[in-house]
């Protein structure tokens, strides 16, 4: 009882020490920012299911943030860390929006979205996906030549800033919403772009975190939303389920797994920063998905076309721009792979600025650097394998699966959707294999070539196993072409033997003749 009483005495101590220590090293912020040395990729992945590590992260050092809670779990590893003091952003006094050299206030970013919408009312759709309880709004807009009507054509969504502190995409996605719009009927890509695409653009996924001080500025901003939850480890996980944080759903997840429920996104990219790299799947795990050589293919195309349009040195960490995430650190709650996983939709993760905040004056380079690329991989969601697939008597749209047999794997199947029955499937050149099944109809596997950045369409009718009803067939009568006997003697005598007739339509029939 004694040994009892004195081992929970010390380990109160240490617990009171650790949270007075917290409290000391966080002030008044509600999380921190801090760097340590690692040598054994084993040892972060399991600290990764703790604390919140950067993208800015090496091969020999990590960076990270934490909350109270999660630092405290953290100083149990008893590793070493530095305390790193992120620079106080200071706002482009001298910014105008033709440089989009800025970042806007919150109220300015509201009403230029609205803006969007009420200049091009024809190719341009605001929604609200919810509020949160700051009062700031989810915004996105929907871009098309026949915006909100469903349409043979891809949906394709670009989300940016889900960490509240990396913002270069923010002002680069508003920037992409500007030039589309305007460019519309003048730009022949941008014009290709509305009329064959379904696109979806979120310049702001975290807004309580970009604006965590006032409404006023970016100054201040911060990694996580206001309840100190960091929202790209929020997500369901493929292998620790649907808590894999141990939070609940924070309002900004529902409310993307809400849009991702109502909207069958077949390509999408979720932009950071703090590297300069194209991440693909996965995150979560080493296994490789079954499209591995589409996604480098797609990479490689965004960090070249970046390399041509930038300077030196740009966009060239890791494997020259590229990576795959599980390669750099493993993620759990990822939004990426849960895209990824449960919606059929291809993903990946895209930091564009070493600096999560730059400087407004420098948001013009990565403008320059990125905007070809940007395009390019909204071009992507138009070309691979595509189609309609419709029921063979009456025509109607079929939600139905497309699997690759002895390919596809890790749910990287994809489903036509209602209620066009389309489907987009993208693949890197080669012959394959494809299968189209709905439940209650005939399964149809086709041969098919496929090529890069070419899209190749294939409509498929599907037939009922059960479209006999109510319609009457005529069919030709079935003759006789050969008799044997069981010794396949050709029978001449067909009185008290048994015989095996073969009919023309190829089915066989066995019958005792006795007289």
């Amino acid at each position: 009882m004694k040994i009892i009483l004195k081992y929970t005495f010390i380990f109160f101590l240490t617990i009171s020490f650790s949270a007075q220590e917290i409290e000391n090293i966080f002030g008044d912020k509600t999380e921190i920012y801090f760097s340590f040395d690692y040598d054994k990729k084993k040892q972060i992945d399991k600290i990764s299911k703790i604390i919140s590590i950067d993208h800015k992260s090496n091969r020999l050092k990590i960076y990270a943030y934490a909350n109270k809670k999660e630092f405290l779990e953290f100083l149990k590893f008893n590793i070493d860390y530095q305390l790193i003091e992120e620079p106080l952003f200071k706002p482009n006094t001298s910014s105008t929006r033709s440089n989009w050299d800025y970042y806007p206030s919150y109220n300015e970013y509201v009403s230029l979205m609205q803006s969007f919408a009420d200049s091009f009312p024809s190719i341009c759709k605001l929604h609200n996906l919810g509020t949160l309880n700051s009062g700031h709004e989810m915004l996105i807009v929907q871009i098309s030549d026949n915006v909100g009507v469903p349409e043979n054509e891809p949906s394709f969504l670009y989300t940016s800033s889900m960490h509240g502190n990396e913002l270069t995409g923010y002002v680069l996605m508003l920037r992409l919403i500007d030039e589309i719009l305007n460019g519309y009927g003048s730009n022949s890509k941008y014009t290709n772009l509305v009329n064959e695409v379904d696109m979806w653009i979120n310049p702001l996924a975290n807004p309580d975190g970009a604006y965590a001080v006032n409404d006023n500025s970016v100054s201040g901003a911060t990694r996580y939303n206001a309840n100190s939850v960091d929202l790209n480890r929020n997500y369901p996980d493929i292998l620790d389920g649907p808590n894999p944080d141990g939070n609940p759903w924070q309002d900004e997840t529902v409310m993307f797994i809400n849009l991702a429920d109502s909207v069958r996104f077949n390509l999408a990219c979720n932009l950071h920063t703090g590297a300069e790299v194209f991440n693909y799947p996965w995150d979560r795990w080493s296994n490789l998905t079954a499209d591995d050589d589409w996604w480098q293919h797609v990479s490689a195309q965004y960090a070249d076309t970046a390399h041509v349009n930038s300077n030196n040195g740009y966009f060239n960490d890791l494997n020259n721009g590229i990576t795959n995430g599980w390669d750099w650190y493993e993620i759990n709650g990822g939004r990426q792979d849960f895209m990824n996983y449960f919606k059929f939709c291809r993903e990946a993760t895209l930091e564009l600025s070493s600096n999560k905040i730059p400087p407004g004056s420098q948001l013009p380079y990565y403008w320059n650097a990125n905007s070809p690329s940007l395009i390019n991989y909204i071009e992507q969601s138009t070309y691979g394998l595509r189609g309609v697939i419709t029921d063979s008597i009456t025509g109607n749209p079929l939600e139905a699966k497309v699997e690759i047999i002895g390919h596809d794997v890790d749910s990287s199947h994809v489903y036509s959707d209602l209620p066009v029955g389309n489907y987009h499937r993208y693949l890197v050149q080669g012959n394959y294999q494809v299968t189209f099944s709905k439940n209650g109809y005939k399964s149809k596997t086709i041969d098919v070539a496929v090529n890069n950045n070419l899209a190749t369409t294939l409509d498929v009718q599907l037939s009922n196993q059960n479209n006999t009803v109510g319609i009457e067939f005529q069919e030709n009568p079935k003759t006789i072409v050969n008799s044997w006997d069981i010794l396949g003697r050709s029978v001449l005598n067909k009185k008290n033997t048994i015989i095996i007739n073969t009919y023309s339509d190829g089915s066989v029939e066995k019958k005792i003749i006795i007289e």
